[in-house]
């Protein structure tokens, strides 16, 4: 990760392979530690996310680490701030916003929907492709997708796995606006002078309110341990959605 502060503004790069695009369990936890360092530096007003390069935001979370692990056993073990320190934090006050410059998948979106705004080059996919590959998106993602996005549109992005454009993405209400690649920078600098022109302790007053209802919204959401929700973590299908990911093939889904 790159944190700079400059000015106000604290601007965090998700700086990865550009190979991988994906977080192993070392990179989450460098995020984790930056949300701590800024929230611990008062002349912060207003954060940047973004990822390195042109290609990707985030793709999410390494497959190719969970050692073996199910769903139950990642569930468990995760972190309560949601995918990378930020998707269900509730102690960061200063306002968040994303510059999605590239693919915003599984994590990574789970990380804009974290995000209080989100700016989005035209060129651009979100999606939550978790169902594709067995796993359910436990981190942030089916909660945000319900707070933010109309029923329809939600169940949409959910129940399909599939890609959905910047365009569409614009449409359903997930991004603030979307902009050719090469204007992202300056219309994200406009955002960040608008938040910058206000008030901090007004903006820090206004997030905490925004976040006590966001994330306890969100907390009763994920803490709903439904027997289907519990029987798709420790099914069989969970680990063959993996492998057949790993083995570049289609998975063969037995339904147990």
């Amino acid at each position: 990760m790159i944190l700079e502060v400059r000015d106000g503004v604290a601007r965090v790069t998700i700086d990865r392979p550009a190979a991988r695009n994906a977080l192993d369990s070392a990179a989450a936890t460098e995020l984790e530690r930056v949300w701590t360092e800024i929230e611990a530096t008062p002349g912060i007003r207003v954060v940047v996310l973004t990822g390195s390069g042109d290609r990707a935001f985030c793709a999410g979370a390494d497959l190719r680490e969970d050692n073996g692990l199910s769903g139950v056993d990642y569930w468990a073990g995760a972190s309560g701030n949601g995918f990378g320190g930020l998707s269900m934090r509730d102690t960061l006050t200063v306002p968040v916003v994303a510059r999605v410059n590239g693919f915003c998948l599984g994590g990574g979106m789970e990380l804009a929907l974290g995000c209080d705004l989100v700016v989005a080059a035209s060129t651009v996919f979100f999606g939550l492709p978790e169902p594709r590959v067995g796993r359910v998106p436990l981190d942030g993602g089916v909660a945000g997708v319900l707070q933010q996005v109309p029923y329809r549109q939600a169940m949409e992005i959910l129940l399909t796995g599939r890609r959905v454009s910047a365009a569409d993405a614009l449409r359903f209400g997930l991004v603030n606006e979307v902009v050719p690649a090469e204007e992202l920078d300056e219309v994200v600098d406009r955002w960040v002078a608008d938040i910058l022109a206000c008030a901090p302790l007004s903006l820090r007053a206004v997030k905490r309110m925004a976040l006590a209802e966001r994330i306890g919204q969100a907390r009763r959401i994920q803490g709903t341990r439904t027997p289907e929700l519990v029987a798709a973590l420790r099914s069989a299908d969970a680990q063959e959605g993996v492998r057949a990911f790993r083995e570049k093939r289609a998975p063969v889904w037995r339904g147990r």
